[in-house]
C-alpha cells in the first residue's frame, strides 16, 4: 500500500454516531457496520421484546456482491507524498458512514435499518 502523510488544516465534525469512522492517515482495512430498528409509534407503549434482530430477516439476508467484470487499467503519479486539505467541515455522520482522509486497501461499510409503523386503527378501517 502506497504511504503518504496526510495533512487536515481544520476539521469541525459536529456528530458522529454509530459505527462512523473518522480516520486521519492511511489504513489496512477500515470495517463499519451498523443496524437498527426504528420503531413509530402513535402512543409511548413498550412490549418487553422489542429489539430482537432475528425476527427480521432483513438483518440476516447476504447482501450480493456482484464480481467487478470489466478491465481496470490505473495510472498513478504522485509526486508529492502528500495528502493536503485545507477544511473539512461536516454537520452529522451515522450508520456507518466514513470521513477518511488517506490511503486504504479495503473498505466495507454495511447498514441496515428496519422501519416499523405502529398506528391505531379506527373502526372504519378495522
Amino acid at each position: 500500500m502506497l504511504q503518504r502523510s496526510s495533512v487536515v488544516n481544520t476539521m469541525k465534525v459536529t456528530s458522529a454516531s454509530f459505527a462512523s469512522t473518522i480516520q486521519l492517515g492511511d489504513s489496512r482495512i477500515i470495517n463499519g457496520f451498523s443496524r437498527a430498528l426504528a420503531v413509530q409509534r402513535e402512543a409511548d407503549m413498550f412490549y418487553g421484546k422489542e429489539g430482537n434482530f432475528s425476527n427480521y430477516p432483513l438483518f440476516s439476508e447476504p447482501i450480493p456482491l456482484l464480481p467487478i467484470t470489466e478491465r481496470l487499467t490505473i495510472t498513478t503519479h504522485n509526486p508529492l507524498p502528500i495528502i493536503k486539505v485545507n477544511t473539512i467541515s461536516i454537520l452529522a455522520m451515522s450508520s456507518s458512514a466514513i470521513l477518511h482522509v488517506g490511503n486504504s486497501d479495503t473498505v466495507s461499510l454495511e447498514a441496515r435499518v428496519k422501519h416499523i409503523r405502529q398506528l391505531f386503527h379506527t373502526e372504519d378501517e378495522q
